[in-house]
């Protein structure tokens, strides 16, 4: 190694691929890893990656030492290395720079005899979950781990700036919201508590000390299901308004998603690449919405079924299954809000409707692309007398809900909320076909490693 090459790694600021064209021109340092090598004759054609994006390196022969030459030859994939090199523009390059390679220092060389587990030929499924802490390397679920945290990221901006405040309800709970049959249950100093299914019940109490807040945390449902859309541990954002009814509501939601999509299609444009999302699908998510009653909705599932466009007629008083609201969402370019369900298939604390107590005052907006409910909220029950009553209708234990019902006793009023899965919004707004690649590390029915 000269002496010459060493005072350039000195000297070249460090910086990372996704801000590697501020340097055009210029020799910069990055600290990454092997992800690719190809080799042609006297050149090689390495493929760094550094967490924030991949770039193509040029390794001529005659430009360097023979010991950097040799090394870059002999690198594995995923070897840890310190990289130094020159910017270059070149429009045919992904990101649109390569790096003309200078020098090398290896921090770890992955052994031959023991290579990288994930190499770049095809896997299955169960052996790429299997490995999933390594499999969050490779480019493609980079992408989506930094969409998912520029979705999270838009989610609180837009909140924070809208006045909403940041309550964190607990994650041990007395009592579900909504029955406890997919809740799992633990044991709490010899009493029974539960995961929480949503921080709802809790920033109910927080909204009416505060006027406008919101919870972001993990949730937890033990539905013994394995669709594409489940996992049994997930992320939800809430917020939760007082003096708010269910107009707003529809209009905060809409606003609330617009503002995220447009926000990843602005800040995660190469990410989106990558995943070679069609993004004209997602230019068309602005407010308003439509909005379609559950009357409505139930009325264009059976014109499709006797269209013969669906297998099964619908059966008025259901909540919709994924075919329903597939069907439902793919007659509109932007999301849809199913608004004024029966009360009957709802839970216990939506508000009914005035006009007609068989409906309750609540939304579901679905998701374009067959991608389902990506939020559900509603107006809350203001009165404790028909709270109570609920409560009881579900066979609910009074005494875990004495301190939900205070809330209608003193200085109750009209108030909303909704929830959105972080997971669900990402595999839309992704292009996924299963959810559980939406987060880290997934946690479904069969699997609970790594």
């Amino acid at each position: 190694m000269s002496e010459e090459t060493v005072i350039t790694t000195t000297e070249a600021p460090v910086t990372t691929i996704a801000r590697i064209g501020e340097y055009e021109g210029k020799s910069v340092t990055l600290k990454g890893w092997l992800y690719n090598l190809r080799e042609s004759g006297k050149l090689l054609f390495p493929i760094f990656r550094d967490g924030s994006g991949t770039i193509q390196g040029i390794v001529p022969k005659a430009a360097v030492s023979p010991e950097v030459f040799e090394t870059i030859k002999g690198l594995t994939q995923e070897s840890s290395v310190v990289v130094t090199g020159k910017v270059r523009a070149d429009k045919r390059a992904p990101g649109g720079y390569e790096l003309d390679v200078e020098n090398v220092e290896v921090v770890q060389r992955v052994p031959e005899d023991d290579p990288f587990p994930i190499s770049l030929k095809e896997h299955g499924t169960d052996f790429l979950m299997e490995h999933r802490h390594l499999w969050i390397r490779t480019p493609r679920q980079s992408a989506i781990l930094r969409i998912r945290a520029e979705i999270i990221k838009a989610a609180r901006d837009f909140l924070d700036d809208n006045g909403f405040v940041l309550t964190d309800p607990p994650i041990l709970t007395p009592a579900a919201c909504e029955g406890t049959s997919t809740l799992f249950p633990v044991e709490y100093f010899g009493d029974e508590a539960y995961l929480t299914q949503s921080g709802q019940l809790y920033i109910e109490s927080t909204a009416l000390a505060l006027g406008k807040v919101y919870s972001f945390g993990p949730t937890f449902r033990a539905e013994k299901s394995k669709t594409r859309r489940h996992l049994t541990e997930f992320w939800m954002v809430e917020p939760e308004w007082a003096y708010a009814g269910l107009d707003d509501l529809m209009g905060l939601a809409e606003q609330f998603i617009s503002f995220i999509v447009d926000r990843v299609l602005t800040r995660r444009a190469a990410d989106m690449k990558v995943l070679g999302r069609d993004i004209s699908k997602l230019e068309t998510i602005k407010a308003p919405f439509p909005r379609v009653s559950y009357d409505d909705a139930v009325k264009m599932l059976n014109d499709a079924h006797a269209k013969g466009l669906l297998e099964q007629p619908f059966e008025y008083g259901n909540d919709f299954g994924s075919p329903d609201e597939t069907y439902i969402s793919s007659q509109f370019d932007r999301p849809v809000m199913v608004h004024r369900y029966p009360a009957a298939v709802k839970a216990f604390y939506m508000e009914p409707d005035p006009e007609n107590p068989k409906y309750a005052l609540c939304v579901d907006v679905l998701a374009p692309e067959g991608y389902g409910e990506i939020i559900g909220g509603s107006q809350r029950i203001a009165s404790y007398e028909l709270l109570k009553k609920r409560i009881e209708e579900h066979n609910l234990p009074l005494d875990a809900f004495k301190w939900y019902l205070d809330l209608r006793q003193y200085g109750s009023v009209p108030h909303s909320g909704f929830g959105m899965g972080i997971e669900r919004a990402v595999a839309w707004i992704c292009g996924l076909e299963h959810v559980r690649e939406t987060i880290p590390f997934a946690r479904t029915l069969n699997r609970i490693y790594p």
